[in-house]
């Protein structure tokens, strides 16, 4: 079954027969693939009134434990974004009453953000839809093909992330 990948190889190999297209097969498909999964997660969770960066700092949060607290610099790390851009996030997640940020008493520089109980019911009563919408996205591969396709972008990312 061709794609419009394809037709974009086709036309590159007619206009410069000279290059290696094997990288736009990938590198593209990778792109459109990651634009269409993430439309189809912003979707999910706008339909319950949040941003997908929200569910994605509730999420990690509730994963971090009974606490269901981090500090700041730890939660940054774990959402993959800069402390500035948490911030901000945090400061509009505090307005909606879904987490809430108070300095550490045993290090009064260190700033932690912990789940309300709003916050918490929230992310405990997405993670089942989540992950059926998930399976939904990826649902054109059988278990199998799913297997194989996370194991080859594992390998993938870790290389991109050790430099290439």
């Amino acid at each position: 079954m061709a794609d419009a990948v394809d037709g974009i190889i086709e036309r590159w190999g007619a206009v410069r027969p000279d290059l290696d297209t094997a990288p736009i097969g990938v590198v593209v498909r990778i792109f459109r693939t990651s634009r269409l999964l993430d439309q189809g997660l912003k979707d999910y969770f706008a339909a319950h009134g949040l941003e997908a960066w929200e569910y994605d700092i509730l999420a990690t949060l509730l994963r971090a434990g009974d606490s269901s607290t981090l500090r700041m610099s730890d939660l940054a790390g774990a959402a993959m974004i800069s402390p500035a851009a948490l911030t901000n996030r945090i400061d509009r997640m505090v307005a909606k009453g879904l987490v809430t940020r108070a300095t550490d008493p045993e290090n009064r520089r260190l700033v932690r953000t912990s789940l309300t109980d709003e916050g918490r019911r929230l992310a405990d009563g997405l993670i089942d839809g989540h992950i059926a919408n998930e399976l939904a996205l990826i649902g054109g591969l059988t278990p199998d093909e799913q297997a194989t396709l996370a194991a080859l972008l594992r390998k993938l990312l870790t290389s991109l992330e050790d430099g290439g």
